[in-house]
């Protein structure tokens, strides 16, 4: 998802620690899919309750919350409004995907292929109006502020850190920058080993920020130049150029200044390209919101998690108390935030 300009980026690993009494703007749809994705059974088959329902994304932001409350850390998750029009096209196409990666998955577990399974399982994932609302009843019972975005919610949250209302994006994805987000974290949603894709290969995980300021002056562009980068490259709006990846996109643009020059040279069009670097560079985003953070309601997240979905009592009550206090002589109680 998002524009595939990562290789250009410059990524500096961090700890937990190091983001300790920072407000985190984690873009929730982002992190809701990481969930559904890697919390699964071996089969690939997502966690659920006695009714079926799926509950993977309860489960990652109940514990993964919990881990970052006892790190300092102060999320504030930001939810996806009404998609632009010209996103119609990629969303589609996503779609297409989920749906052929859903019949892939049936097929390897009817063959008894666990590892093709789990693969095909993760590329199934969709967050529908169910897991969202779910997910934001859930967050509110644990105290946990979260902002409805009236289009995207990268934009809205890069809009929050250039405000210096919170410190950093929370996201996988690049797009962050394009919507002008000074400093983003990645893989806050889950550290650890990671299997690559086919391979028999594991790799660590770990926290790591980017800074859009470094990264500008190591490529010698501006802002708007990166977006033209990304468009060349493509993204959630458009197809990118014939055979232009990153390296090469960027090669075009410090030589031409920017994208129209380089499409001129091409002797190609990108359709709505004007539109394309106006949803970038001035977003629609609100200012109405409030954050605040408030003690967790044991009583609804025994209610809602134990009863409703089938979670482990003990483990609730655990989860809700290092969300009450954190343990360790150095840390802040969540008493101070408040």
């Amino acid at each position: 998802m998002g524009t595939d300009i990562g290789d250009l980026l410059q990524k500096r690993k961090i700890e937990l620690s190091d983001l300790s009494n920072r407000v985190v703007a984690v873009d929730a749809f982002n992190t809701l899919h990481q969930f559904l994705s890697i919390i699964r059974q071996r089969d690939g088959s997502p966690l659920v309750n006695s009714r079926g329902k799926v509950t993977s994304h309860l489960s990652g932001l109940l514990y993964r919350t919990a881990s970052l409350i006892e790190a300092g850390i102060k999320p504030v998750f930001i939810f996806d409004g009404k998609p632009p029009d010209l996103k119609s096209e990629t969303l589609s196409r996503r779609k297409e995907v989920r749906e052929t990666s859903r019949e892939k998955w049936a097929n390897a577990k009817a063959e008894g292929d666990l590892e093709a399974a789990y693969k095909y399982a993760q590329a199934s994932s969709k967050v529908d109006h169910e897991i969202v609302e779910d997910s934001k009843y859930l967050l509110g019972i644990m105290g946990i502020p979260w902002i409805q975005a009236p289009c995207e919610g990268e934009a809205q949250a890069a809009h929050m850190v250039l405000k210096k209302d919170a410190d950093y994006v929370a996201s996988q994805d690049y797009d962050s920058f394009l919507f002008g987000a000074p400093k983003v974290v990645r893989n806050m949603a889950v550290t650890g080993k990671r299997k690559l894709p086919g391979k028999n290969v594991y790799v660590d995980v770990k926290l790591e920020v980017i800074d859009l300021e470094e990264t500008l002056r190591a490529l010698g562009v501006n802002r708007n130049q990166l977006i033209d980068i990304a468009i060349c490259v493509g993204t959630d709006y458009n197809k990118g150029l014939e055979k232009v990846g990153p390296k090469t996109a960027l090669k075009l643009i410090k030589k031409h200044g920017d994208i129209h020059a380089v499409l001129r040279e091409k002797e190609v069009e990108i359709e709505g390209l004007d539109r394309i670097r106006e949803l970038f560079i001035h977003p629609e985003v609100t200012d109405n919101y409030e954050i605040k953070w408030t003690k967790p309601d044991s009583e609804k997240l025994i209610k809602f998690l134990s009863e409703k979905n089938d979670f482990s009592a003990e483990r609730v009550e655990k989860a809700a108390e290092r969300l009450k206090a954190v343990s360790g002589a150095r840390q802040k109680t969540l008493d101070q935030w408040f």
